[in-house]
């Protein structure tokens, strides 16, 4: 048993079998901000999604199209190259998440948690980015017509980590939120622990925000 006090409050215990309120949510131990962009949740985890429109190989020869990984060209054919990859995705977890002020086990959002996209708002966008991109669907994209991307453009989202309601769904044990037995059995989605890309290189902020604008800035002149 597990016994929780507040300033003026009587100590209240928390049994085993006891479960969260259903409004209650999961709270990290700080907002997560992608320090590039200014973009920011209050989920337990924040996700960059980068993609550049890149020549691929195909049985025909080659064709155009987005991608979230970098496509090596230095065996293409001439006209076919594709530029270094400026900026890459990147996904930034909490390290602490509780409910009702009492911690929430990893495998609770390991099994629960579901990636799901989310419109941000570019409000703390740096204005030297701002230039660069320009809003896209639910992201920012670099090209001047989004309907005809030439190689070498980018178009990011962002997404974040979500939690079903959890009332049912976890039980407290050993001084913390943990799943009940069976409860991820019908959890949908991506787990959270899975899905990523691999290889992913954090850049520091003044370097990308100049290698950026120097890639983007110079395809244009190209055009």
């Amino acid at each position: 048993m597990l016994v929780l006090a507040g300033a003026g409050l009587p100590a209240l215990p928390l049994h085993a079998d006891e479960v969260p309120d259903p409004g209650a949510r999961p709270e990290p131990d700080q907002p997560l901000r992608d320090p590039d962009f200014g973009v920011r949740t209050r989920e337990p985890g924040l996700e960059r999604v980068v993609e550049m429109y890149q020549w691929r190989p195909t049985s025909n020869g080659y064709a155009r199209d987005w991608s979230s990984e970098p496509v090596d060209s230095a065996g293409f054919a001439p006209g076919h190259e594709n530029p270094a990859f400026p900026l890459r995705s990147q996904r930034w977890l909490p390290g602490r998440v509780t409910v009702d002020g009492v911690p929430l086990d990893e495998e609770v959002l390991a099994t629960l948690g579901e990636w799901r996209e989310f419109r941000p708002s570019f409000s703390a966008l740096p204005g030297n980015l701002a230039a660069t991109f320009q809003p896209e669907g639910d992201g920012l994209g670099s090209a001047e017509n989004p309907l005809a991307p030439i190689v070498g453009d980018l178009r990011i989202h962002w997404r974040e980590r979500v939690l079903p309601p959890l009332a049912g769904r976890i039980e407290l044990r050993d001084g913390a939120w943990r799943l009940r037995a069976g409860a991820g059995a019908d959890a949908a989605g991506e787990p959270a622990g899975g899905g990523g890309m691999p290889g992913w290189l954090p850049i520091a902020a003044g370097g990308l925000f100049l290698l950026v604008l120097a890639v983007v800035s110079g395809r244009r002149r190209r055009r």
